[in-house]
């Protein structure tokens, strides 16, 4: 359990800069969760189900911060946020802390879930043994909760200047990555523009970054899962 999680480039890059915007809007306790290397199965569920099943991390939250029934603060493994939903996802190891609990602390841990509940959120809690070994599965069952309410089926909206649809429409008629050369002698753009408006599209999570190397990035490729989600608006 203590190898290190082997992501690809483009994982490992939108899972930094993920981390690091929530870092960046955290404080105290959960900033200092965000910053825990001891994180292990969490980043496997990130990489065995999360990001193959989405291939964004657009309304995900880490160590989400809820108060709970006795005013104190607990942290959500992982919460998905959206469409007036909100999602619980739990990570539970078979580890010394479930194999040392106490009766007080198992209560607890049941109370806990069942206030969740209450304050309307919907709880899903996945063992470390069935991320590893059936990934799949677990990837299924976030996706069937999905279906059950509605959120599939919903349409949301990222606004984009014409600039940054063609460089969409572009990306998603050429087999290859994009090149910003390629942008910007097939769209007649200057160089400044056409990185002023990759920049943004990669924030936008919408193009993602195709490294040569660790250093530099030499094209960019489309994020098809998440464009399916999404209707483009000007």
């Amino acid at each position: 359990m203590n190898d290190a999680i082997q992501m690809s480039e483009e994982l490992e890059h939108a899972y930094e800069k993920w981390m690091g915007r929530l870092r960046s809007a955290s404080k105290g306790e959960r900033k200092r969760k965000l910053s825990s290397e001891d994180n292990y199965a969490e980043r496997l569920f990130i990489s065995q189900v999360w990001w193959p099943a989405f291939g964004h991390f657009t309304c995900l939250h880490a160590e989400h911060e809820v108060k709970d029934f006795k005013d104190g603060r607990r942290y959500l493994d992982f919460t998905y946020v959206t469409q007036g939903f909100k999602i619980c996802i739990e990570i539970d190891g078979f580890g010394p802390h479930w194999r040392d609990i106490n009766n007080d602390k198992f209560s607890d841990n049941l109370m806990r879930q069942n206030h969740l509940v209450i304050d309307g959120w919907f709880v899903i809690r996945f063992s470390y043994r069935d991320i590893l070994e059936k990934p799949r599965v677990c990837q299924q069952i976030i996706h069937q909760l999905l279906g059950v309410l509605g959120i599939q089926q919903a349409i949301n909206q990222i606004n984009l200047t014409l600039t940054e649809q063609a460089i969409i429409n572009l990306a998603s008629t050429t087999p290859d990555p994009i090149t910003p050369i390629f942008i910007t002698r097939t769209l007649n753009l200057h160089r400044t523009t056409v990185f002023k408006h990759i920049k943004s599209l990669v924030e936008k999570e919408l193009l993602l970054p195709m490294r040569s190397n660790v250093k530099r990035v030499c094209s960019y490729r489309l994020n098809k899962a998440l464009l399916l989600d999404f209707r483009i608006t000007r």
